[in-house]
């Protein structure tokens, strides 16, 4: 099973993929991380002065709009590049960013399954970083202003459907 987990900076997308992979075995592996690895260290070492990937992607909440302009610009022609290396080896895809490559996943029918987890005590971020509206893009929205817990158990609802 393919699944993607969508949702602004800090409403809980990584905590989502932990809990799917402590409980089911599936493993995830985040946009940034993926992006990071595959060209944008080489890209912004220099510019940034980075001494490692690890510092690379740390900083990454810095340089939102500049990391998605960056994979969007991998993203072209082909808008589901990214999804596809990152499926090569997982089995979720944690954060997508781009409307236009989201509709190409789609198209090609890359995930089986996709979330958006929705935090109201954060803010959401500006389309410069993320143009993606959950509410109309995902299967289900997890709410997760609650506890762990509380994630945990509409995560295990929610899969239970599936499996």
């Amino acid at each position: 099973m393919n699944i993607l987990i969508l949702g602004h900076m800090r409403h809980g997308k990584t905590t989502m993929a932990d809990m799917l992979n402590n409980n089911y075995a599936l493993t995830y592996m985040d946009s940034s991380e993926a992006a990071a690895e595959i060209f944008i260290y080489d890209e912004l070492k220099d510019k940034y002065g980075y001494k490692s990937f690890e510092e690379c992607l740390k900083d990454r909440k810095q340089h939102r709009p500049e990391w998605y302009d960056l994979i969007c610009d991998y993203n072209s022609p082909d808008k589901s590049k990214l999804a596809k290396e990152i499926l090569k080896r997982v089995n979720i895809y944690v954060g997508m960013r781009s409307n236009d490559e989201l509709q190409k996943c789609v198209e090609e029918n890359l995930f089986d399954l996709t979330i958006g987890i929705y935090r109201s005590v954060f803010p959401l971020e500006p389309k410069t970083s993320f143009d993606i509206n959950i509410w109309e893009s995902c299967d289900f929205i997890i709410p997760n202003d609650g506890t762990l817990d509380d994630l945990n158990n509409k995560i295990q609802k929610l899969i239970k459907l599936f499996i």
